[in-house]
């Protein structure tokens, strides 16, 4: 976990400056200079000598050449070295142990654990837009089904994009909606791929779990080359590989760990992003990207007893021991951008045009099809049970410019911009084996009645003015307009200033409004997970069951944000800054209206689904179903802190220490009724929107280097977060016992323990040793009556600590 120097606020030094050499420079596109710093490390450097050591940023401004150091809003950026000093295999675990506002799932169940998610500031996954040098990037479409957090997402995986192409990611910790649209309502993550014309880069990260499981590794290489005298091309590639970890109890049924529902899926992903630009004249840039990615996960579902096939002699034959299915996923996610960009009569400006698509095969290992058996003498075990696809066409025309008015002594930075974006979301029948009688066993594949293809188009302007009142006050005001084919116009802005009352304190504020508009996935995703003894049904808003339960039409999520904060250094290096925050999210889509036993079997049964042979001796609560709706209003109110201190030792050496805090509380202003009058939201779907998410996290520590050696030790706290446990019966929890009544479970806060120990051999290799989560440290144990089978020892649907525990690796670097 956290080996590396967390992301602060980059106005302050770089704090990967360290001992490493630099490898040269060239000016950017921007103006500056960029310095190919080893381990691909870009660290940008404003042209001027003066201000060494800043970033440019292009995120959360429109102005041209603006320094994080003047932000008038939160930012992070963390550099690649930064990011590969962490020893994660993928930028998303990377990300969770350097940014105290980011937390990441505990684990995932189903297919859901086959996609990569994270949260800004305790909200869901969807409320976080991801940019890809600066342009919005395609969501997967692998929607998260089951309960959690996480429930109902479908977010941009970032883990698809090669990390090896990363230069840095800038994170904009603030609402901003009106300025990139839909989704940024906690934040903006900006991902800038590498530009190097030259040199070549290689790492190997090598990792396992203290249990002695969980195998990574990964494989990164990128290199540039010029193109002619007026352009370059950079090419990376990705190989990760990381094997099942295993965290389950013993199965009440068996009392052995033959149960392997709970661990970290098994997954190989290839990844390449190839881009290019090119000097088409003085003033004009012609520019492209291609990222493509190959996933195949496997998660392991509730082992099937042998006794389950005594009326299947055909599977009996086939699983003498009883079996364990696993569901799969077969990924292919790839973008394409063009553009280009220029100068004319002293505008930016810049068209461009990006399109992405996700194609998620969900198929079934190990499984069962009895009705086929029974009917056909077939006895299939590998089947494909669904298939989801998104696309997203994204096409815009920027425009910016300085002017200077007489009478008016600052400069007015006026920015403005048009977009049309079409998005497409299908969903594919599964195979006859899938869907014949109650359907394949674990997951039934989709039948027709819930197949079929989505689209929507998305119009929108916007307009942006920067400048100072005063010398030292800042001052930004935006605004946007959207239409959106199925769920109307939205309107928004945001207004934003920052005081400057000496060199070493400022003042910063921001108030806007934002929006979070239905995925086509809310609107039309269905499916059915069978468990042995249970099944749990999510359905589309719009489907006959839904309908006939009382079920409405989606309407956009809608937000409020307010920010302020505080830059200061008290004394010459200590670099502090403090933000407040509070969001109020309404109308927030989650899945409500929960029906159960009877009611249940209705709404499926209208919905194509049938379910299996003796599912009517389930209890009442074991068998439910829902679908999305606008279920809830909240409010979030936290704090972020970051602070950075240099102590420079003289000929023993330097150590840099950081401190960076995050303090989130989310909660429930207003719940949604039903058509019959009943809260759309039980205790414990409450639970997931308010306090799965750490009240805290704090990351702290230091970096000493002496010469061609660096140490990093860190600490990160979770702090506590507090769920509501279903409570299950019978001799082996086979039956949930309720569906209205929970047990109140806190998951303690937990400190982790992080080293690495790095040797610079020479300018070429590098190598580093490292530990994330020294002592092995686990959430905290799920009661024993209050786990389905006996299995899942650990509760999985919160954003807490990791359940796979200590992860202790070996890192490689070459540079060319």
């Amino acid at each position: 976990m956290l080996t590396a120097f967390p992301a602060v606020e980059a106005w302050a030094a770089d704090p990967a400056a360290d001992a490493t050499p630099q490898h040269g420079t060239r000016t950017g596109r921007s103006g500056a200079q960029v310095l190919n710093a080893p381990h691909g490390a870009a660290v940008i450097q404003p042209a001027r000598p003066a201000d060494a050591g800043e970033a440019i940023i292009v995120t959360g401004t429109r102005e041209t050449g603006k320094k994080a150091r003047d932000s008038v809003a939160p930012i992070d950026i963390v550099s690649a070295r930064q990011l590969a000093q962490t020893g994660q295999p993928t930028l998303r675990e990377a990300l969770g142990q350097l940014l105290p506002s980011l937390t990441l799932p505990t684990g995932g169940f189903d297919t859901g654990a086959l996609t990569s998610a994270f949260s800004l500031r305790g909200l869901s996954p969807n409320e976080t837009l991801v940019l890809v040098d600066g342009k919005r990037r395609h969501t997967t479409a692998n929607l998260y089904a089951d309960g959690g957090p996480q429930q109902g997402t479908t977010p941009v995986d970032i883990d698809m994009i090669p990390m090896a192409a990363i230069d840095h990611v800038e994170i904009l910790r603030d609402g901003a909606s009106a300025q990139y649209g839909s989704d940024a309502v906690a934040g903006v993550v900006n991902i800038i791929l590498k530009t190097q014309d030259h040199g070549f880069n290689a790492q190997s990260i090598t990792g396992i779990t203290a249990a002695k499981d969980g195998f990574q590794q990964g494989v990164y290489l990128d290199g540039g080359a010029k193109l002619g005298a007026r352009g370059f091309v950079h090419v990376s590639g990705d190989f990760v590989h990381e094997d099942h970890t295993f965290r389950s109890a013993p199965d009440l049924r068996t009392g052995t760990k033959i149960n392997k529902l709970q661990g970290r899926p098994e997954q190989t992903r290839e990844s390449v992003a190839v881009k290019a630009g090119y000097d088409l004249t003085d003033d004009i840039h012609a520019y492209a990207l291609a990222t493509y990615a190959h996933r195949h996960g496997e998660a392991f579902q509730n082992y099937r007893l042998p006794s389950s096939l005594a009326t299947h002699p055909e599977y009996a034959a086939i699983y003498p021991n009883g079996y364990s299915p696993l569901e799969t996923i077969d990924e292919n996610d790839w973008e394409v951008t063009a553009g280009v960009k220029g100068v004319l009569l002293g505008w930016n400006w810049d068209l461009s045009s990006v399109y992405g698509r996700d194609y998620d095969a969900i198929g079934l290992k190990d499984s069962a099809n009895f009705a086929v058996a029974r009917d056909t003498g077939r006895t299939p075990t590998a089947i494909a049970a669904q298939g989801f696809n998104n696309a997203q066409w994204s096409n815009s025309f920027d425009l910016s410019r300085a002017f200077h008015l007489s009478g008016w002594p600052h400069s007015i930075n006026v920015a403005g911009g048009a977009t049309y974006r079409y998005e497409s979301y299908s969903v594919g029948t599964g195979s006859p084996d899938s869907t014949y009688g109650s359907g394949s066993d674990a997951l039934a594949g989709t039948n027709a009645g819930n197949a079929g293809n989505f689209n929507r188009d998305v119009v929108g302007g916007y307009v942006d003015i920067a400048t100072h009142l005063l010398k030292n006050w800042q001052f930004d005001l935006a605004g946007r307009f959207e239409h959106y084919t199925d769920v109307g116009d939205t309107e928004t802005g945001k207004l934003s200033t920052r005081y400057d009352a000496f060199k070493w304190l400022a003042f910063r504020a921001t108030i806007s409004n934002g929006f979070h508009a239905p995925t086509l996935a809310q609107e039309h995703y269905s499916s059915l997970t069978l468990s042995p003894t249970a099944a749990r049904g999510l359905i589309a808003a719009n489907s006959p069951g839904a309908l006939a339960n009382g079920a409405a039409a989606l309407k956009p999520e809608r937000s409020t944000n307010a920010t302020g904060g505080v830059i200061v250094e008290p004394v010459k290096n200590l670099h502090v800054t403090v933000d407040v925050y509070q969001i109020n999210l309404r109308d927030q889509i989650l899945p409500g209206g929960n029906i159960t036993g009877d009611a249940a079997r209705s709404a499926l049964k209208l919905n194509g689904f049938t379910l299996p042979e003796g599912s009517d001796q389930w209890t009442a609560a074991s068998l439910s179903t829902n679908w999305f709706a606008n279920v809830a209003s909240t409010r979030t109110q936290g704090l972020d802190l970051t602070a950075t201190y240099p102590t420079r030792l003289g000929d023993v050496g330097r150590i840099d220490w950081d401190v960076a805090i995050n303090l989130n509380r989310t909660r429930l202003s207003h719940q949604a009724d039903s058509a019959t009058g009943k809260p759309l939201l039980s205790a414990q779907s409450i639970a997931y929107i308010t306090t799965a998410y750490p009240r805290s996290k704090m990351i702290f520590g230091g970096r000493f280097t002496r010469g061609a050696w660096t140490v990093g030790v860190h600490e990160i706290r979770y702090g506590q977060t507090t769920s509501q446990l279903t409570y299950y019966t019978g001799a082996a929890n086979t039956g949930s016992l309720s569906s209205t009544m929970f047990l109140p479970f806190r998951n303690t806060p937990k400190f982790i323990t992080n080293l690495d120990i790095t040797f610079r051999a020479n300018r070429n290799w590098s190598f580093t040793l490292g530990a994330n989560n020294l002592f092995d440290a686990r959430p905290s144990r799920v009661p024993d009556g209050n786990r389905y089978l006996g299995v899942p020892q650990y509760y999985m649907s919160t954003s807490q600590l990791d359940m796979n525990g200590g992860y202790y690796y070996l890192r490689a670097n070459l540079t060319l």
